[in-house]
């Protein structure tokens, strides 16, 4: 009987992932790409329903994902020297379940081979987004989501 070879991200911890390795583990759902909310207090994280300007609301992808992090200074890049830093990201987000030792959810395309699963599961922000240049900032709080993962 053959040995069973087990996936990349079975084998390996995030940090010793390449850079393919490393992207591909988005799995495309956008969710980073909400505009998020910090209560001063307890620093605890909201995640709103508005999309970044370049975020695709058809598709959840980035309209300038190499040139994002300086046509968006704020837009997040996730490294792998911020491994500890990962608690808000959405239950869902696959670096964050891989990070604290989780599955990949069956969806994912590196399981399913399909990069529209993600959607297809409802599990990206696709079709539940609002433009940030349709929200004054003084309402932000009215678009707090509270979405099932």
């Amino acid at each position: 009987m053959a040995d069973i070879v087990k996936p990349f991200w079975k084998q390996k911890t995030l940090s010793q992932m390449n850079t393919g390795e490393w992207e591909s583990i988005c799995d495309g759902c956008g969710k980073c790409c909400l505009h998020k909310l910090q209560d001063d207090d307890t620093e605890e994280v909201f995640y709103t329903n508005i999309a970044c300007r370049y975020l695709n609301h058809e598709d959840a992808t980035c309209g300038d994902y190499a040139n994002r992090a300086s046509l968006v200074p704020e837009c997040i890049t996730l490294t792998v020297d911020e491994l500890d830093q990962f608690h808000w990201l959405p239950n869902s987000c696959s670096y964050r379940l891989l990070a604290e030792a989780r599955d990949l959810p069956p969806w994912h395309h590196l399981i399913s081979g399909d990069r529209d699963a993600v959607h297809a599961a409802g599990a990206s922000v696709c079709g539940r987004v609002v433009a940030e240049e349709r929200v004054e900032e003084d309402d932000y709080e009215e678009h707090i989501i509270h979405w099932v993962e």
